[in-house]
This record gives C-alpha cells, sequence and structure tokens, in this order.
C-alpha cells in the first residue's frame, strides 16, 4: 500500500500517522519528492483501512500495490533513483559508462585497458578477477589478485572498479570494489543477496539468462529489503530460440524496467551479442531505449584474451562507440 500526502501538509499530524501504523506492525518507507511525499508501506496491510487513511486531512491517495515488489516500485518511489558509485551518479538522467577486459590477466593489461577506455570517456572501470565459467577448464580468473591490480588501475587512472561476486565467501575481498556486480548465474542467489543486502555498497544486479523482469526485480527486492537501496539493474541479453547471437538482447526490458521501477538500468551489448562486431549499433539501441548506461568489454589484444575475446572491442573500437553514443545523448 502507498500513501500519498497533499503537498502541504502537517508535520504533527504525519507523525500520528506514523506511529498508528507502525503500531500495526508496519514498516514505513518515506520518499520525499519534488511534487509529493509518498509513504510506502510494508508488512501485512490487507487489515488497514484504506478508506479511514484516505478520510485524513493530510492525505492526497491511497493506493494498494499488488506486485510482489515493494521497495523497488516505482509506485513506492515516483522519481529515478540515483546511485553514487564513488562519485559517478548513475540513473536520473546521469549515463554511466563501464568499460574493460572481461578479465584481468597481467598488471600490464589491466592498466593499459584502463588508461583506454578512461581517455575514450569511460568513467567507470570493469574487469573480471572471479570469473563464472561454463567449462571448468577454462580460465577461471585470478581472484583476489585479479582484484588487486584493478585497485592499482584505479590509483593509476581514478576510475572506480566494478567487478563481480561469486560466493560470500569472497566478501572480504571485495572491501574496496566501489560497484559489486551480482552475475547473471547468481540473480538468483537468495542468501548471496541477503548479504549485500547488509552492505551500503552500490550493487550492479544482472538479470538472468531466462529470467522475466519480475524476477529481476525481485531479486533487487531481496538486497534492498537488507536495507541496501543502491541498486543498478543489467540487462545482459536473454536465452531465446536464436543462435546467432550468443544471448539476444531484449531491449524492451529498458522502457518495461523504468514504468516498473524507479531504480536505474543499464545494458550489456557485449554479453548479448558475443560478437565485437554488433556491440556498437545494440548500444546505440540501448541509449534510443532509454538506458542509464552502458557495460561494455575492451581488451588490448582481443585475438589473445583469455576470455570472451570475440566480443572485446579493441580501444580504437570503444572510442569510436562511445563517441557515437555520446552524439545519440546529446539528442536524447
Amino acid at each position: 500500500m502507498i500513501v500519498i500526502l497533499k503537498k502541504e501538509h502537517d508535520t504533527h499530524q504525519l507523525d500520528e500517522l506514523r506511529r498508528w501504523l507502525e503500531g500495526q506492525g508496519i514498516s514505513i518507507q518515506v520518499n520525499e519528492g519534488v511534487q509529493s511525499t509518498v509513504l510506502g508501506l510494508i508488512g501485512d496491510t490487507s487489515a488497514v483501512d484504506s478508506d479511514l487513511i484516505e478520510a485524513l486531512e493530510i492525505v492526497e491517495t491511497v493506493k494498494r500495490v499488488q506486485e510482489p515488489y515493494k521497495k523497488a516500485n516505482r509506485k513506492f518511489h515516483p522519481e529515478d533513483s540515483v546511485v553514487d558509485v564513488s562519485g559517478v551518479p548513475v540513473g536520473g538522467g546521469h549515463f554511466a559508462i563501464m568499460a574493460g577486459p572481461c578479465s584481468v590477466e597481467s598488471p600490464e593489461q589491466i592498466c593499459t585497458v584502463a588508461a583506454a577506455v578512461k581517455a575514450a570517456g569511460a568513467n567507470l572501470l570493469r574487469g573480471g578477477a572471479f570469473k563464472p565459467r561454463t567449462s571448468p577448464y577454462a580460465f577461471q580468473g585470478m581472484r583476489e589478485s585479479g582484484i588487486t591490480l584493478l585497485l592499482e588501475a584505479k590509483k593509476q587512472t581514478g576510475l572506480p572498479v566494478v567487478t563481480e561476486i561469486m560466493d560470500i565467501a569472497h566478501i572480504d575481498a571485495f572491501a574496496d570494489v566501489d560497484l559489486i556486480q551480482v552475475g547473471a548465474r547468481n540473480m538468483q542467489n537468495f542468501e548471496l543477496l541477503k548479504e549485500l543486502g547488509h552492505s551500503k555498497k552500490p550493487i550492479l544486479l544482472k538479470r538472468g539468462l531466462s529470467s522475466t523482469l519480475q524476477e529481476l526485480l525481485m531479486s533487487a527486492e531481496y538486497i534492498m529489503a537488507g536495507g541496501n537501496e543502491n541498486v543498478i539493474l543489467c540487462e545482459r541479453g536473454i536465452r531465446t530460440f536464436e543462435t546467432a547471437t550468443r544471448n539476444t538482447q531484449d531491449i524492451s526490458a529498458i522502457p518495461v524496467v523504468k514504468e516498473l521501477s524507479h531504480l536505474p538500468i543499464i545494458v550489456d551489448p557485449s554479453h548479448a551479442t558475443g560478437f565485437s562486431r554488433y556491440v556498437k549499433p545494440l548500444a546505440l539501441a540501448a541509449v534510443a531505449a532509454g538506458s542509464d548506461g552502458l557495460m561494455i568489454e575492451v581488451h588490448n589484444n582481443p585475438a589473445k584474451a583469455l576470455c570472451d575475446g570475440p566480443q572485446s572491442l579493441t580501444p580504437a573500437q570503444f572510442t569510436d562507440a562511445v563517441q557515437a553514443v555520446q552524439r545519440f545523448l546529446a539528442v536524447r
């Protein structure tokens, strides 16, 4: 249930309303917007008399929310959320470009790529330290050493770091990571989501390969229910019957999520396509659809990359893509 207050409301009456609701075991989320103040009532509201609340002098209207996700729901939070990632705002009109290699391979590689993507216009550095791979024989990442190298690249370039966590047991290693990524395979790892909910660190939540948008938002709800509302969603392509690309980039997810939720949503065209030649056009499509940012894989030598070389752009290709994106943003 949500309660929308009148623009000019009495603070004393609001305090009385809050005490009454909390006395019935209802948690209250207050969202102070430019145009209105919205109270999100969380808990068993079946016994709450909505007509009684609507009759109060300070109340504009009362609505019952049918969707199972509450904190991620735009009805609870009408204005776009802006997530601050170590000084880089994401959402609410702030466009973020996260770029870097699929996996960290060496000090020279990550620092070279970090400098290149920053020069091209990226404002966050992505790189895999722990790598979930389909084959147990494939390169699994440098693990803690990879995070150390990412932080060195951050020291040299000033770019905040984005990297993926795979297990609760690794959480201490992410203490200095600026944006923790939950990958597609872990989108419904609920114990991990609960643990991340206890953190105030921003979380990048990727959509599962076969997950619905409601399932994505419910996973975000797990994090937010724990107290961490710094969540960024990521559309990274879903599994369909099409085999021409690695996955199918669901462009429709962007406007739909923006209608349903106040959380920022970015797009990863690298994983969606699996081929570098498709990354730029799908990045532009994401911008046109209203995405709050992009995550693009960039490698200084894709032919020799230890992970996902075919979908990685060279620094020159990335520069060209960013310039095209910036032209689109100028007229969006």
